[in-house]
């Protein structure tokens, strides 16, 4: 590689690291407890949904109309807005509001044993589960938020891709993994910066690629959701909107959903006039049934009076990418063992982005033709100092 090469590779590996440190940090603290989230929600709800017996709720228990009337007794005055599943127990939530395109913070959520019909009462709240997602997720900011930190995400790409270019040169006259402790202790915290960084090289860009997806992803997922459902109730277009007390069987609804797409288990029911369905249909969302697949939604329009199947259709392979990259973002496909080797890849980058901090502060300024030219000879590891 020419020096000039180096230059424009050291210039681009420097500003792509130093921008989005301090939000990679931020990311990378907050993200660390959201590896556990499902453990940590247990833990703090006193773990209700472990306590329950019986088959999944998707799969069996008290019929549907049956648990939807129980919910809105709840919930005097309410419509239904949505009906949410478990794989693992019989654990079912409603969630109910004042009208159908009720805002979230007027939606009241219900979980129930569907077994038995019992009430679990209204959902856990976990404020401090709840700051640290928002935080991560959006910093409070909404859509601007979520923008903002996928930019984020792909100068983390950026400079991961950028430093190991430059660590090439550096390699070539220096065994792998080498750690000069007979040298200074800037340059033995050099050495350990980039032999972390290039060992978990391969995860750190699968969080980042990740992570930016989905920052992106709402965006897309809701223009997926807004037009598919559109083109699916297409002929219904200009029709009055059913009004909850003409609603029909949701049993029904289930059944006629389940022969249209067979050997797949439902997620949750989007009721008429809410953002997941349209004003007249059930739109019944069924997941896959292996570990690669149970994150991809296939919806079910089903007619609300007439239990009559109008469409059902596979998301785009966009929209199958993006939903597949969240629980892949926080190590959810292999259950505890993996979260923990998340969550120690994790410490490992926060490692480096501490170490990348001090590094930076405790630099020589300026002189940057002398930078460039030990990683040409390969006598100093290529990192932004």
């Amino acid at each position: 590689m020419s020096r000039r090469a180096i230059r424009i590779w050291y210039l681009i590996h420097k500003w792509s690291s130093l921008i989005p440190t301090v939000f990679l940090l931020m990311l990378c603290l907050t993200g660390l407890p959201l590896i556990f989230h499902d453990e940590i929600d247990a833990a703090m709800a006193g773990d209700a949904e472990a306590a329950l017996s019986g088959p999944p709720s998707a799969e069996a228990g008290l019929p549907l109309d049956v648990m939807l009337e129980k919910a809105l007794a709840g919930d005097p005055g309410s419509v239904p807005l949505f009906m949410a599943f478990s794989q693992d127990s019989p654990l079912l939530t409603v969630t109910t509001g004042p009208r159908a395109d009720a805002p979230a913070d007027q939606m009241e959520l219900f979980f129930f044993d569907r077994t038995t019909g019992a009430s679990l009462g209204p959902a856990p709240v976990n404020p401090v589960m709840d700051f640290i997602l928002q935080l991560h997720t959006d910093m409070f900011l909404g859509l601007p938020g979520m923008l903002v930190l996928g930019v984020m995400g792909l100068l983390f790409v950026v400079a991961l891709v950028s430093g190991t270019v430059l660590y090439a040169p550096f390699m070539r006259k220096i065994a792998f993994g080498t750690i000069r402790r007979n040298k200074s202790d800037r340059l033995r915290q050099l050495d350990q910066h980039n032999f972390v960084g290039i060992v978990a090289l391969a995860w750190m860009l699968v969080i980042g690629l990740t992570g930016a997806i989905n920052a992106f992803a709402d965006p897309l997922t809701d223009s997926w959701r807004d037009g598919e459902v559109a083109r699916m109730a297409a002929s219904y277009a200009g029709t009055p909107s059913l009004a909850p007390r003409d609603y029909g069987s949701l049993d029904a609804a289930m059944a006629a959903a389940n022969r249209a797409l067979p050997g797949r288990s439902p997620q949750f029911i989007g009721f008429p006039g809410g953002d997941w369905s349209s004003g007249h249909h059930y739109a019944i969302f069924f997941q896959g049934d292996r570990a690669l697949t149970e994150h991809l939604l296939t919806p079910a329009l089903v007619d609300a009076a007439t239990a009559q199947v109008t469409d059902a259709r596979d998301m785009p392979a966009l929209n199958q990418a993006l939903m597949m990259s969240k629980p892949l973002h926080f190590g959810d496909y292999g259950g505890l063992p993996l979260k923990l080797i998340w969550a120690l890849l994790t410490l490992a980058t926060i490692w480096v982005l501490w170490t990348g901090i001090l590094l930076w502060f405790r630099r020589t300024p300026g002189n940057i033709e002398r930078r460039v030219e030990e990683i040409y000879s390969g006598s100093t590891p290529g990192q932004a100092a």
